[in-house]
């Protein structure tokens, strides 16, 4: 792959819209209005659960979701507000404040347009299994955390900590002070979103809740004089409904590389999140994302976003599905589930004032429990341990310290582990007297080859990198009591060779010529007789000792062996 060519940019928009028909559109507009209705609850809940007002969740829902499905290069991807960034943002404005989180977002938004520029959207994709899981399960458990206040209405004079352990001291601490009707409203919040999918696969519960207990909620306040249950209105008090005006967002290097660690791990997280996404949408849809343009759009998304004030934005599973399973399959279904949204903003935020927030919070629990994969979890326990510990690790690390912890050190656990398991697939054998040129392949006659005296062959079955050297190294000094005349190096099994095996191996023949030891090698793969080239380590051996054929090999070495002796 040529990373320096043309930029891979092909929105899907454009290919969409030839050939585009009424009943498209008919389709388009029907998903589009479901999933602006579905969405609108969600980044209401994600702006709160991230520490900033409820209108910066819709304002991101709008500008967010009508860019990633502008400039996307999923058809049927719904960009906006996902849980995966409460954790992050809501720790980028404790300890940044809301500019430090704009320059953390429009940084990331950057790194998105690179990665993609530089058609690095395949590549994210082998971000390990193990660490998706630990991480999303992490957030999860964050996310549920966070609501327990609201949820149960507990009044905590001295703040929530940031830690999660901290956290829940204090939470049991005031669980005695937990308004029992706030409570109630809570859990009754909680069934409707549970139950209302059992009744109508149609009614989106998370919408039902919100509308259903804001109702009730606003007539026993107004007639039966219900006190302590708190409101959107009530913590944020009444909101702008104006479309905020873009603001320059403020550089300089001091907080730019303090800001940056942050700004990659929302880079990362959104690019892992909204390419699973496509991914998922690819297999219903028998449709394929251009890896690199969603990374564009999505970049430019975060872009932009943050000069409205906006929080992050990725691909959200959860709403590209409900846009398919509702006939959406053109980016037009969401441009209007952004253009819905707007209306909403517009002309409805008086009615999302009066929204409780433990309302508010039984939804961000059931997205807490969708996200936590406790069904996949459970399904790793037959993986490899390695795998299992990668992704705990991953997981423990993003509750206690934070995601972009958590993913470095996983990322190197996980590179750890792959090393580990490489270095433990890569065999040395050592031939003395005789050996079979036809072992290891289909062949199903024998061609045995015989050794003379002082002729040793040593074979590598795998990668031939760092770990792998030094275990050949130990092979070939441990492998023979007699000094031999000639080393055969069986590499017919190698597919490449990098820095270190290549300085071990010329270290190798050094040391052999010195000691006067010839060495032979066999079955060299074009590709690493190339790096061999490029080292110089053909020159060293000479091109006469590098054979084709393991036959080849035993021949040149029994004559440098015993020159008098015919082959």
């Amino acid at each position: 792959m040529n990373y320096f060519s043309r930029p891979d940019f092909h929105p899907a928009l454009f290919g969409a819209l030839r050939g585009y028909s009424m009943d498209k559109f008919k389709r388009d507009l029907t998903a589009g209005i479901v999933v602006g209705i579905v969405a609108l609850p969600l980044a209401v809940a994600f702006g709160i659960a991230s520490g900033v007002a409820p209108s910066v969740g819709l304002i991101t829902a709008i500008i967010g979701g009508f860019i990633v499905s502008a400039l996307g290069g999923n058809s049927v991807q719904i960009g906006g507000p996902t849980g995966a960034f409460i954790v992050i943002v809501y720790n980028i404005i404790a300890l940044y404040g809301l500019t430090g989180l704009a320059l953390a977002t429009f940084m990331a938004g950057c790194i998105l347009v690179l990665m993609g520029v530089f058609k690095l959207g395949t590549v994210i994709k082998f971000i390990p299994y193990p660490i998706v899981v630990g991480f999303t399960a992490g957030i999860a458990l964050t996310i549920f955390s966070t609501q327990m206040p609201d949820f149960f209405g507990m009044s905590i004079p001295e703040g929530v900590p940031a830690g999660f352990l901290a956290k829940w001291g204090v939470y049991f601490k005031h669980f005695s002070d937990a308004d029992y009707v706030t409570a109630a409203i809570g859990v009754a919040s909680l069934l409707i979103i549970i139950f209302t999918p059992k009744i109508s696969k149609k009614l989106p519960g998370a919408l039902s809740a919100i509308v259903l207990v804001t109702l009730i909620v606003w007539l026993l306040k107004e007639y039966c004089g219900l006190e302590g249950v708190q409101t959107i209105g009530d913590r944020f008090g009444s909101m702008d409904t104006g479309i905020p005006t873009p603001h320059a967002i403020g550089f300089d290097i001091d907080s730019i590389n303090l800001l940056l660690p942050s700004a990659f791990t929302i880079a990362m997280l959104g690019a892992i999140e909204s390419l699973l996404s496509a991914t998922v949408a690819d297999g219903v849809t028998g449709a394929r994302t251009n890896c690199n343009t969603e990374l564009i759009g999505q970049g430019v998304a975060n872009v932009v976003v943050p000069l409205f004030g906006g929080i992050p934005v990725t691909g959200a599973i959860a709403r590209t599905m409900t846009n398919i399973t509702n006939g959406g399959r053109t980016p037009v279904a969401g441009i209007i589930h952004a253009i819905v949204l707007l209306l909403i903003f517009l002309f409805a935020m008086p009615l999302i004032n009066l929204v409780p927030m433990c309302c508010l919070a039984a939804v961000l629990i059931v997205v807490s429990y969708n996200m936590s994969g406790w069904r996949t979890i459970a399904g790793m326990a037959g993986n490899p341990q390695g795998d299992i510990w990668v992704m705990l690790v991953t997981f423990l690390l993003t509750v206690i310290f934070d995601l972009t912890i958590a993913i470095e050190i996983g990322m190197l656990l996980a590179v750890v582990v792959f090393l580990r398991r490489v270095t433990e697939n890569t065999t040395v054998r050592t031939y003395g007297r005789q050996l079979d040129a036809t072992d290891g392949t289909d062949a199903s006659t024998h061609e045995v080859l015989d050794l003379a005296p002082g002729v040793s062959v040593y074979e590598i079955d795998g990668p031939f990198f760092f770990g792998a050297a030094t275990k050949f190294d130990e092979v070939v000094r441990l492998s023979t009591a007699e000094k031999p005349a000639v080393r055969i190096i069986r590499m017919r099994k190698v597919p490449f060779i990098d820095s270190t095996g290549l300085h071990n191996l010329q270290l190798l023949i050094e040391a052999s010529h010195r000691e006067g030891i010839l060495i032979v090698l066999s079955g060299v793969t074009d590709s690493v007789r190339k790096t061999l080239e490029k080292s110089h380590i053909v020159e060293l051996i000479g091109k006469q000792h590098i054979c084709s054929h393991i036959s080849k090999a035993v021949v040149v070495a029994n004559e440098l062996a015993c020159p008098s002796t015919p082959a």
